[in-house]
């Protein structure tokens, strides 16, 4: 599974490590959209992080590793090198806390797709599918409390308002929510662990619900577990975008230190729609009006 691609690939052609964090489907189906991005012109060899030690000549030899998940990145950081190295499937918060750093040290170059939505784009979003909506519910963690000054900055150029507070602990969440959500028009779900995890999410929901505040969100998961609308980044969507920075980098371009992902979706619960007597909206319609391409 995890062989060098050669056939059909030219002498000239470059050699891209594609590094994985685990053999799961998600880091699979990144892999294969870089893949398929960069093939027939240069030669793609798949590795999983757990075995960069017995793949040290495919490695070495690599003109760029893209790594896929933050293990991979973190593996690959540890090794050190000055192979140019791309980071995808990362958080933002990872990248730009540590993350960066990391993969940097020692001069080599690093960049990075990572996997959270532009918050221009998320207010966009928020302000085509709920057109009434002016008050912004946010609920953060305490790591996040300095991101409720840069939502609003960032709301006030979409002339949207945020109503945010701090869940100081788990155990405050839903008074937390209630907080909010009483001034609120709707919950603008954010990827915190502190906020949003699996023991979390249907306390959210159903706090959300019990308000009549609809909830946008961050992942086709969130949509089916009773978000309204949710706008994301699939793993082949993301890889597609990284393959084509290596063909770029590979033909002498230079690699860019951090993007936000340039292809998404948008996936709607038309029954939550329903339920909460907001006309059904049109997926199609929303990505079209944010300028997204599947």
């Amino acid at each position: 599974m995890f062989m060098l691609a050669l056939a059909g690939v030219s002498a000239q052609a470059s050699l891209v490590a594609v590094v994985l964090s685990e053999d799961a489907a998600p880091y699979h189906e990144a892999a294969n959209a870089i893949e398929a991005a960069l093939k027939p012109q240069h030669a793609i060899s798949k590795v999983l992080a757990d075995r960069l030690a017995a793949s040290g000549a495919v490695v070495s030899r690599a003109s760029l590793l893209v790594t896929v998940g933050v293990k991979a990145a973190e593996q690959m950081a540890a090794q050190g090198g000055n192979t140019p190295v791309l980071a995808v499937l990362v958080t933002e918060d990872w990248y730009q806390a540590q993350g960066r750093a990391k993969l940097a040290a020692g001069g080599r170059s690093a960049g990075a797709v990572v996997l959270e939505q532009p918050l221009s784009r998320q207010l966009r979003l928020v302000r085509n599918a709920l057109p009434r909506a002016t008050r912004v519910g946010v609920v953060v963690g305490p790591r996040n409390a300095d991101a409720l000054g840069v939502l609003q900055a960032a709301a006030e150029a979409e002339n949207l308002t945020v109503v945010g507070a701090v869940a100081e602990s788990e155990s405050a969440l839903v008074a937390t929510l209630g907080q909010v959500l009483k001034d609120a028009d709707l919950l603008l779900a954010v990827p915190d662990a502190e906020v949003l995890n699996r023991n979390t999410v249907q306390s959210v929901l159903m706090t959300s619900y019990r308000y009549r505040d609809p909830v946008v969100g961050y992942s086709k998961a969130l949509s089916r577990a009773g978000a309204l609308v949710s706008l994301y980044s699939s793993p082949e969507q993301v890889g597609r975008q990284a393959g084509e920075i290596a063909a770029r980098m590979l033909n002498g371009g230079k690699l860019p230190s951090m993007q936000w992902p340039r292809y998404f979706s948008v996936s709607v619960n038309a029954h939550v729609a329903r339920s909460l007597g907001i006309d059904t909206l049109s997926e199609e319609y929303l990505l079209n009006v944010l300028g997204g391409q599947e």
